[in-house]
């Protein structure tokens, strides 16, 4: 088996056209790419972290995948205190393990779609992982958009599909820098240049959707930092699930 691969529109497609005629009502639209979603939990003081941060270039590079960088703080006290880290990164594993109800944490995690988890740094199992969230489609996808002025973006909920019971959801806001290379002086990984791809620079709570079509505005100078190029937001299940819809703005993919 090879470390990456394509899925292509049409074969996206066609599983969601098969859920439809399976008589699934409100999963995936024909017309609608769902992309997986993958969401890596490493730490710049956690030796078994590199290799997973260096597949990260491979895992985003895959069509169909959006992938995001997430550093922790918890591993600060071995010496080296993460350039990258925020406790609010740190909570949000902390809330998925929860969610979950195994109380899994640890680094390099990779969680997909707000719901399975593997060892980041274990090439197959990942693959296996974004395989199966293909195969694999939620219940409902809910359409996203952003758009953006020199001021705000503009963060767009389309409506429940009719006839189904639209779950309480969250809609997150995350800011996004591609590319962040970091040199290590101290801690388990001392003296490596490690650099860390679509590295989340802020999580911020937009509010909650209850199935019908909501739209917000946040202003760019409080929800961007200045090396985040790129944002995305996700919609999410509560507490802390599975992800119903996301929308991308800018580039994360290269």
């Amino acid at each position: 088996m090879q470390d990456s691969f394509e899925l292509t529109r049409r074969s996206l497609l066609a599983l969601a056209a098969g859920a439809v005629a399976a008589g699934a009502a409100g999963r995936v639209k024909a017309d609608t790419v769902r992309p997986a979603i993958v969401e890596l939990f490493t730490s710049q003081g956690c030796s078994s972290c590199p290799p997973a941060d260096a597949f990260m270039a491979e895992v985003r590079a895959m069509k169909d995948v959006v992938a995001l960088t997430y550093n922790v703080d918890y591993w600060d006290y071995r010496g080296w205190r993460d350039t990258l880290a925020a406790p609010e990164n740190s909570k949000r594993q902390y809330k998925y393990a929860k969610a979950r109800g195994d109380m899994d944490v640890y680094t390099p995690q990779m969680i997909i779609d707000g719901t399975s988890h593997v060892v980041g740094s274990q090439k197959m199992a990942v693959i296996a992982a974004i395989r199966s969230s293909f195969d694999n489609p939620p219940p409902m996808w809910i359409p996203v958009s952003i758009s953006a002025n020199d001021a705000e973006f503009q963060i767009t909920v389309d409506e429940a599909p009719p006839d189904t019971l639209a779950p309480t959801a969250s809609l997150w806001f995350v800011s996004v820098a591609p590319q962040m290379p970091v040199e290590i002086e101290k801690g388990e990984n001392a003296g490596q240049k490690i650099v860390y791809l679509n590295v989340v620079r802020k999580l911020v709570p937009v509010g909650m959707w209850h199935g019908e079509r909501a739209t917000s505005a946040l202003p760019k100078d409080s929800v961007m930092t200045e090396d985040s190029t790129s944002c995305m937001a996700l919609l999410q299940m509560k507490p802390l699930g599975r992800i119903l819809g996301c929308a991308v703005w800018g580039r994360l993919n290269s």
